[in-house]
């Protein structure tokens, strides 16, 4: 059987935790480097005094990420690679540590890279993600809404489709403003609503509007425009990222 060579004598690789980045070389003596940010610039410019081009490291966490962006920036070809793999294969001396063992199989062109999106892909997907998350906070503060309406045994959710609907909104909002007349608030309704549903929305609308509730009402409201504002920059954020098409 034919011997392995070693493709790449400098090839490195991190093994990244949370409070500290252990480094070797093609299966050398391994450095520690700590996570704050003047660690993996210590960690960058000590691959670099060694002519190291190539990196490896796992995908652990988040906390790949910022010293990901640190090596990106120098040039370096980096590789995120699954820990199962480097686990599973045979052959590590039992004196090695995760960093040697992980350096020397990138050295023999052993470890399979995973797919990294670009700078400006991960920008976007932090975007979207954090979208998600505000969407995810204004569900709840509908929610909220509807709970402090039940509680005045204002059913106006039951009536109309969607609360934060332009009718739902306009009621609310009137509601929390003061109005409590059922007609004055029907008239702020869509006019398919007026016409279709003009009973069912008067009845649904004659509460007992207690203080208690009507505060929390309010609170609702106001997170509820709070995530909308954070939505609404998120999708600034997003735009600003796409690519402009082409006037044909």
């Amino acid at each position: 059987m034919k011997a392995l060579s070693i493709l790449d004598p400098r090839a490195a690789f991190v093994d990244v935790g949370s409070e500290r980045m252990h480094v070797a070389i093609a299966g050398g003596e391994p450095a520690v480097f700590g996570t704050v940010t003047s660690g993996l610039h210590a960690l960058r410019d000590w691959l670099l005094a060694r002519e190291v081009r190539a990196v490896a490291m796992e995908a652990t966490g988040v906390y790949w990420m910022p010293l990901y962006g640190v090596l990106e920036s120098a040039g370096f070809v980096l590789s995120m690679v699954n820990g199962k793999q480097i686990k599973n294969l045979p052959g590590r001396k039992s004196d090695m540590i995760d960093c040697q063992w992980g350096s020397t199989l990138h050295a023999y062109g052993l470890l399979r890279a995973g797919f990294v999106p670009t700078e400006q892909i991960r920008r976007l997907q932090d975007y979207v993600r954090l979208r998600g998350d505000h969407i995810t906070m204004a569900a709840s503060h509908v929610q909220h809404m509807q709970q402090a309406l039940e509680r005045m045994n204002v059913k106006v959710h039951d009536a109309i489709s969607s609360l934060t609907g332009v009718s739902g909104l306009a009621m609310v909002r009137s509601i929390v403003a003061g109005e409590r007349n059922p007609e004055m608030l029907l008239a702020l309704c869509d006019r398919q609503i007026q016409r279709h549903k003009a009973e069912l929305v008067k009845e649904s609308l004659r509460g007992t509007w207690s203080t208690e509730h009507l505060f929390a009402l309010r609170q609702a409201l106001s997170s509820w425009d709070h995530y909308q504002e954070q939505i609404a920059e998120c999708d600034c954020a997003i735009a600003a990222l796409l690519p402009v098409p082409d006037d044909d």
